[in-house]
């Protein structure tokens, strides 16, 4: 059988197009223009040349050249191109007419750069609300796979800090501080291209794994597919999202096609990466020396039979460094990702798919997958009324992990253990003298994540100035978590089989969707230009889930058919729908092009309060005023921008969960008289209310020498009150607490700065630095009756929120040698209630990031250093120094004598660990990015290919010597250091 097939390459898909685009043109007689399109006197092939308003269109050939014959006397041509800025010239009397494009970073000021806040785009020059912002630019150049990580140390008022080293882990993200006293009610509002994306965690605890939070949906967002990101922080920019803005918004606007020639992208990368920092831990000799020690200590001369590492059982000449065999080894990253893109002034697309296998620093084969497939449409007709633009994304994620994490083992175990294999390369088990830490990869974490996000937005030009548009959203997300504990994971000799085997699963779906009919005013008359912005949004979103765990398996074979177990019982059975209405309208009045004012506001309706709370109001205020342009300053030669901003607002939140004001009741797990019964677990409040968050703000923003160097200064205040919390309630009642306001208040305060300059501009160099730095200062101002409350021990009226309380070290006992406290009631006892009296404050005291952007002919340099202002808790083992657990070689801190079980040295111990003796300085700087890119050159070629190198984590300067400074959660996996190698080929 004979196959006929042709090769559709990139000179192919040009013919083609120029054919369609210039189909219009055989029937037309009318003027011919011809000329030749350059950049810096090198020609450019598959320019897009338009006749303005019409479908009248035609490439430019290999030798830049093109041919249009006219449709209309007066025209204009409009030249386009990817990566250049759109030219238009007005044909008059010529016949020909010869362009030079200009690349757009050489052509975009700041008055021209357009920042999208959300439900409107504004010129950065222009806006009134506090916007941060980054680009695909500073985005392509980080190897990660979480787009939260791209944001760390670029953007001054966020804070982001990540949770796990393991592939998939997710981040924290605070937007100028912590607002709520949940933990789990600081997030912001994730909008991917208009849609609400809900960040709510979808693992659950018996299935999360080796990681200290649950799984996060916001893994599936590819970040190659973000053309840019904004951070949405005071009221003026934040309140026409109402209650869901109250935290802060991060708006993530993902790539579409551009105007000119098809183009198509490839680019592929392979690196490694391993941990970070490893603690500097006791080798054999000065572990079994700290042994001994302990020992003769406690005053014992015959070692117990148990004590394997000292007693002979063990080789004492042996010497593993544990951290280097468990958690030392080296992951792999491999990325493919491939683009076509292209189109004209009416019609553009881009269509992209994106490939990442990621492994781990475990023994092992684990694996972490995720495929990416993004989609953009875009078509505006000839008279430029009508505009349809669709977007799709979708991911599918799997990811393979070790159900434990390894990294306590690693730290705390004996230097002399046994080995790991017996010659035969079975597992060793030394006799049952121990537990070989390589049985626990055989329990595992698996989970599978397909994630679907479209968007669709119509819009038509009623009148000139009078627009309406229409938001239509939809997203699905599938999720599926096994943790499996197989019997294979125990000692042999215990004789389990299949039967103890056990599976938690946890599936989690979740289907959204959004409306957003919109109407927008803009007109503008002599001096005058006003915006009116009016919509309404309907949202509902659905989730079901279900646990379930089941166990007494025919064959460990048959771990992941759970239908095969015997056992199984279901732990959670829900199907949550949660429904928002809002009306919301934004009024922008500039007079001048200097005086501008800025009035959001919105009526939001949700489905977690009570009927006759469901509603409430939110608004801001927001003003600038633009000096640099005043007669008296506006011709000066070295102030080239200024301007003054400030607002106030409130925001709010309904971030306390589905169903929170009604009875709740749960199915009991044990039958009675084989009927299943209903117990309460929650008790009807229909009072509680929103909370609300009143913010202020003031800002200066200074260009100078032409915006060569530019310079911001921000002072905010936030207060954020009417707490919603669980309100404790006493035993008696049948239950622990109810959802309730508290009438607590949480200021945040600070300053934010950023600098930026451009140091060399000339045709060979470029040279730009960037610089942000933020203070921000966390306080419960207020607590009406707190030392009564059950919080009591949790908060203290004038401090952060995010503080621990300490018992305070007063030293070591000149007799004993162990640690003393100061007791602060005097009744001769430590004891949690009346002597952890001491504060210590975990917030960073700022925070910020350096980077440099250096250019020279087809080399780029990019290099971003992170630093951060902090203290926190020492990394401590769980056992005192002198018990069959290695320890570190150097705390920095006083120790007590070693020994193996004394009581009162590990009471002394423990309370040490929660003293301010464990509080330590654990700032530091980091090398948080580097990226390196040579473009080849090849003039006479259409083909445009880059290479690069890409670091992540390069290094880091620290006075702290619990690990990695910026990972809060000793006893897990910390931040992997990554090293990645590259090619992109653009034709």
């Amino acid at each position: 059988m004979k196959i006929f097939y042709f090769k559709l390459n990139r000179h192919t898909i040009s013919v083609l197009l120029g054919l369609i685009c210039a189909t219009p043109l055989f029937a037309q007689k009318g003027k011919t223009i011809t000329g030749t399109v350059k950049e810096n006197n090198h020609s450019l092939a598959g320019v897009i040349v338009t006749e303005k308003g019409t479908y009248n269109t035609v490439q430019t050939d290999a030798n830049g050249q093109y041919l249009l014959i006219l449709e209309k006397n007066d025209s204009k041509l409009i030249f386009e191109q990817i990566d250049f800025s759109v030219r238009e010239e007005e044909v008059l009397n010529r016949s020909v007419i010869d362009v030079n494009l200009l690349k757009k970073d050489q052509t975009v000021k700041l008055e021209d750069v357009i920042i999208n806040a959300g439900y409107y785009n504004v010129k950065d020059k222009e806006r009134t609300g506090s916007i941060s912002r980054i680009t695909s630019k500073e985005i392509e150049n980080q190897p990660v796979n979480n787009f939260l990580s791209t944001m760390q140390g670029r953007m001054p008022g966020v804070e982001i800090i990540q949770d796990s080293g393991g592939a998939g882990g997710g981040f924290q993200i605070k937007i100028r501080g912590q607002n709520s006293l949940r933990s789990d009610a600081n997030q912001p509002l994730f909008i991917i291209d208009g849609i609400p994306y809900s960040s709510d965690p979808i693992g659950g605890t018996t299935t999360s794994g080796n990681r200290p939070s649950f799984t996060s949906p916001l893994s599936s967002i590819n970040p190659a597919d973000i053309e840019s990101l904004e951070v949405l922080k005071d009221a003026d920019a934040t309140a026409i999202y109402g209650s869901r803005g109250a935290n802060g918004v991060v708006l993530i606007t993902t790539k579409q096609g551009k105007s000119g020639a098809t183009q198509v992208s490839i680019r592929t990368s392979m690196g490694l990466a391993k941990i970070t920092r490893q603690l500097k831990l006791m080798n054999t000799e000065q572990y079994l020396d700290m042994r001994k020690t302990a020992f003769a200590n406690d005053g014992i001369t015959t070692y117990p039979a148990t004590a394997y590492d000292i007693n002979g059982t063990w080789d004492q000449n042996r010497y593993t460094d544990w951290q280097k065999e468990l958690i030392g080894g080296t992951a792999e990253f491999k990325t493919l990702q491939a683009s076509i893109s292209g189109g004209n002034s009416s019609f553009n697309y881009t269509i992209s798919g994106t490939r990442n296998e990621e492994t781990t620093v475990y023994p092992g084969d684990f694996k972490y997958l995720r495929n990416a497939v993004h989609l953009s449409l875009n078509y505006k007709d000839k008279n430029n009324k009508f505009n349809f633009l669709f977007t799709g994304n979708y991911t599918d994620q799997n990811n393979d992990q070790p159900s434990t994490d390894l990294t306590t083992v690693a730290r705390e175990l004996a230097p002399n253990a046994p080995k790991l294999y017996n010659e035969d390369g079975s597992l060793n088990w030394e006799n049952n003298t121990w537990n070989n830490p390589l049985a626990s990869l055989n329990s595992k974490f698996l989970s599978k994540i397909n994630d679907l996000t479209t968007n669709m937005v119509i819009s038509y030009k009623l009148l000139p100035e009078l627009t309406f548009k229409t938001n239509l959203g939809f997203s699905q997300l599938h999720s599926r978590e096994l943790r499996t504990f197989p019997s294979t994971m125990y000692n042999p000799s215990l004789g389990q089989g299949s039967e103890s085997s056990i599976v938690e699963s946890n599936q989690t779906n979740r289907n959204s969707w959004i409306i957003e009919p919109q109407l927008s005013w803009d007109k503008k008359w002599n001096q005058h230009r006003i915006s009116v912005l009016v919509g309404t949004t309907f949202q509902n979103q659905t989730t079901d889930r279900l646990l379930l765990t089941a166990g007494d398996f025919p064959s460990n074979e048959m771990l992941l058919s759970l239908s095969t177990a015997a056992l199984q019982l279901i732990g959670l059975d829900e199907k949550i729908n949660y429904r928002y209405q809002a009306f919301y309208g934004r009024l922008n009045y500039t007079l001048h092009d200097r005086y501008i004012l800025n009035i959001t506001g919105r009526r939001d309706g949700s489905s977690r309060f009570s009927p006759q709370n469901r509603f409430s109001n939110f608004g801001a205020v927001g003003a600038a005023w633009i000096f640099s342009k005043e007669e008296f300053i506006k011709n000066n030669s070295w102030l080239s921008f200024g301007k003054l901003r400030g607002s106030y607002g409130i925001t709010g939140s309904d971030n306390i969960g589905d169903y929170q004001y009604l009875d709740n009741y749960q199915m009991t797990s044990n039958p009675y008289s084989g009927t299943v019964g209903l117990r309460p677990i929650r008790l009807y409040n229909p009072d509680y209310r929103w909370e609300t968050n009143k913010k202020f703000e003031t800002a200066l923003e200074l260009g100078f020498f032409r915006d060569r160097l530019n310079f911001s200064v921000a002072y905010y205040q936030n207060r954020s009150g009417n707490q919603l919390v669980g309100i404790s309630l006493p035993t008696t009642t049948g239950f622990s607490s109810f959802s309730g306001n508290l009438p607590a208040t949480v200021e945040n305060k600070g300053w934010e700065f950023t600098l930026s300059s451009e140091n060399i501009r000339t045709k060979n160099w470029k040279w730009v630095t960037e610089f942000n730095l933020t203070f921000n200062q966390n306080k419960l101002v207020s607590f009406p009756n707190l030392e009564s409350s059950a919080y009591a021990n949790t908060y203290v009226i004038g401090e952060p929120t995010n503080i621990i309380k300490l018992y305070q070290f007063t030293g070591i006992n000149p007799t004993t040698q162990q640690y003393e406290f100061y007791d602060y009631n005097g009744d001769g006892r430590i004891t949690t209630l009346n002597d952890r009296l001491v504060v210590a404050d975990l917030n960073p005291s700022f925070y910020g990031g350096l980077s440099n952007q250096i250019k020279y002919k087809q080399f780029s340099l990019d290099v971003l250093f992170q630093f951060v202002k902090q203290e926190r808790q020492l990394y401590l083992p769980t056992a005192i120094a002198g018990a069959m657990m290695n320890q570190l070689v150097d705390y920095g801190i006083p120790m007590q004598p070693y020994s193996t079980n004394n009581s009162q040295i590990t009471a002394n111990y423990n309370l040490m660990r929660n003293s301010n003796l464990s509080i330590v300085d654990a700032s530091y700087i980091r090398l948080k990015n580097v990226s390196i890119t040579y473009d080849i050159p090849l003039p006479e070629s259409q083909l445009k290919p880059q290479i690069f190198i890409q670091a992540q984590n390069l290094f880091t300067i620290t006075p702290y010597k619990g690990g990695d400074p910026e990972f809060r959660y000793n006893r897990f996996l910390p931040p992997l250091k990554t090293i990645v190698m590259g090619m992109k080929l653009n034709f």
